[in-house]
């Protein structure tokens, strides 16, 4: 069977060289702005989906969160479960399978980590068994791109340098889906990756999550929490409630 695009490319250590965060404080205040709209409990417990090598569940720990993180993809949590401690644990899991049921107060799934399978029925399928691991009135936050401003504001090519690897992207649309292929060469072998993000409009998600069990409660554009416009929108952060 064909490996899926995303486990191949998110177990390769370019993956997290392309793109790793250079402005920690900056993605702390993010954070912090997401977190605020959730208004959790102290000592609430957390389910980063999607947490990838671990450094926002860890930061979610350090607030004082019983914080659980998951990645399909091994080598981050290899890498994430170094730091695990006392109310902070890591498990490689796929989220198109159930997790716990009615145990968490949130689960959260940031920067655009969510979209990546072939169909929408695995979509669905990832946001019922959300449902599944809230509690009752707990809440999910999702923060995917917004798919308007992709559409409007795609770079067809572009390069980067990251420790001194060359990376040289191409983007590209269809109906529903946006594509990134990413090529780079080290030690004089040729690497070739292409990303495939589903466009979700909002009115997408709500009828995603309605069939899910999941009521949506509040929409913002940004991470300063204004509030989301299709057109201008550089986000689509999305509060759910378990009904």
């Amino acid at each position: 069977m064909e490996k899926e695009w995303f486990t191949e490319w998110f177990d390769s250590p370019y993956y997290h060289i392309l793109y790793k965060k250079h402005d920690e404080k900056e993605a702390r205040r993010t954070l912090d702005n997401m977190l605020s709209a959730l208004n959790l409990s102290a000592n609430a417990r957390i389910m980063d989906l999607a947490c990838g090598k671990g450094r926002h569940a860890r930061y979610l720990a350090e607030k004082g969160f019983d914080v659980t993180g998951l990645d399909i993809s091994l080598h981050s949590i290899e890498y994430a479960s170094q730091f695990e401690q006392p109310g902070l644990t890591f498990y490689q899991h796929d989220m198109r399978l159930p997790f716990r049921i009615n145990y968490y107060d949130a689960i959260v799934n940031f920067f655009t980590s969510f979209g990546y399978f072939d169909n929408d029925a695995d979509h669905l399928k990832s946001l019922k068994n959300i449902h599944k691991g809230l509690k009752t009135n707990g809440l999910l936050l999702l923060d995917y791109f917004n798919s308007a401003w992709v559409r409007k504001a795609l770079v067809p090519a572009e390069t980067k340098e990251i420790d001194g690897i060359q990376f040289h992207a191409t983007k590209r649309l269809d109906e529903k889906h946006v594509y990134k292929k990413v090529e780079f060469d080290v030690n004089g072998q040729s690497y070739s990756f292409e990303e495939r993000v589903r466009l979700f409009t909002l009115s997408e998600f709500e009828t995603l999550m309605q069939q899910a069990g999941l009521t949506i409660k509040a929409t913002y554009g940004d991470y300063d929490l204004n509030p989301f416009d299709e057109p201008n929108s550089t986000r689509l952060i999305i509060i759910a409630e378990k009904c």
